[in-house]
């Protein structure tokens, strides 16, 4: 009998394809990020810089959701809860970026923002294709599912809006992206954590 089939009911969604698809979702997010801050400091890059602490974030959350399998259903819902949270300041952080990027220091990066666009959205569709079976159960599996699925859309948004940044040479379209990509991380992020207050009472039950 494997381990898997003693697993409680509440993890009978739980199987080592995901597990595995897990550990590839984060060596990907880790290598790349990696890759990315060692460019950035090469190219004395801010914005790659940023981009690489966002992989780097989404591969520890990740790494969080493949350690969380195992525990109890209260310690799984803290987890998500944590990534929840985690989200939300993330989609705060994209706004605030880039409104002092575009208002301040007044340097869309339109070139820069479509390579890495292009390079980000990559690794994104290929850890989306790798979850896309694994995207139901608890608040911790939706949580995994959710920040990929969001970078996945975030990528697309970001290089549609380097593209009308290039055409009208202003900022208001990057501002425009932020705000949708920021509008989705806390719509994901509220959703994350009422499942995640959901599961919690039903571990008190």
């Amino acid at each position: 009998m494997s381990d898997d089939d003693d697993l409680p009911k509440d993890l009978a969604h739980i199987t080592p394809a995901y597990r595995r698809a897990l550990w590839i979702v984060v060596l990907l997010n880790v290598g790349y990020g990696l890759v990315e801050m060692i460019g950035g400091f090469f190219a004395d890059s801010q914005a790659l810089k940023a981009d690489a602490l966002d992989f780097l974030g989404d591969g520890s959350i990740t790494f969080l959701g493949l350690l969380a399998i195992g525990w109890g259903l209260k310690l799984r819902a803290r987890s998500a809860l944590i990534q929840g949270i985690f989200l939300g300041v993330m989609g705060i952080g994209v706004l605030a970026y880039t409104i002092y990027r575009t208002q301040v220091l007044q340097t869309p990066e339109a070139g820069l923002m479509g390579i890495l666009g292009f390079g980000a959205l990559l690794i994104n569709v290929i850890a989306v294709i790798i979850l896309l079976p694994h995207r139901k159960g608890d608040a911790n599996v939706r949580a995994v599912w959710l920040f990929s699925r969001n970078d996945a859309l975030g990528n697309i948004l970001v290089i549609v809006g380097a593209g009308f940044v290039f055409l009208t040479d202003t900022s208001f379209p990057d501002l425009i992206v932020a705000g949708i990509i920021a509008s989705l991380f806390l719509q994901s992020s509220w959703s994350i954590i009422k499942d995640a207050r959901s599961d919690l009472k039903k571990s008190e039950v």
